[in-house]
């Protein structure tokens, strides 16, 4: 499972010209998911990025988690995070999981997140062709990828 973590100031998920999902001050959660993919992953990936310490505290340092500042969460499904561009112009999709695993892994990282920052977690819709808004505050963006564990 991959993530790209983006630290927002706000960020909103349109579908079909309506707003499905608006933060303020939070994250913005990438997920790309694996058939390989297990809840192992799940509870890795959502431990790290609730207690993920990319917020500044009153020194201005990189201290704080989204827990810590009350955040926000919107999580969108994102397949292209698997893509392999290793062998000619055209990505491959092979490694992302089907809907029929993908789907039910997406909504337990969903669920796990939930629990790990006590709060409900905004979201896309999987599948859905949606147009994500963000305004990366920072910028911080970071990729991590449970199979490596970094």
């Amino acid at each position: 499972m991959k993530v790209v973590i983006q630290r927002v100031s706000q960020a909103s998920v349109t579908i079909n010209q309506i707003k499905v999902a608006a933060i303020k001050n939070g994250l913005l959660v990438l997920v790309g998911i694996v058939a390989e993919d297990t809840q192992e992953d799940i509870n890795w990936l959502s431990k790290k990025v609730a207690n993920l310490r990319i917020f500044s505290d009153q020194d201005g340092l990189m201290n704080q988690s989204v827990q810590d500042i009350n955040g926000e969460i919107i999580v969108v499904s994102q397949f292209t995070l698997q893509a392999s561009t290793k062998k000619g112009n055209r990505p491959s999709y092979i490694k992302a999981a089907k809907p029929d695993i993908a789907i039910p892994l997406y909504k337990n990282f969903v669920k796990q997140l939930e629990l790990e920052i006590q709060k409900p977690i905004q979201t896309g819709e999987f599948g859905a062709d949606m147009q994500v808004e963000l305004l990366n505050n920072g910028p911080v963006t970071m990729v991590m990828d449970s199979k490596n564990k970094e």
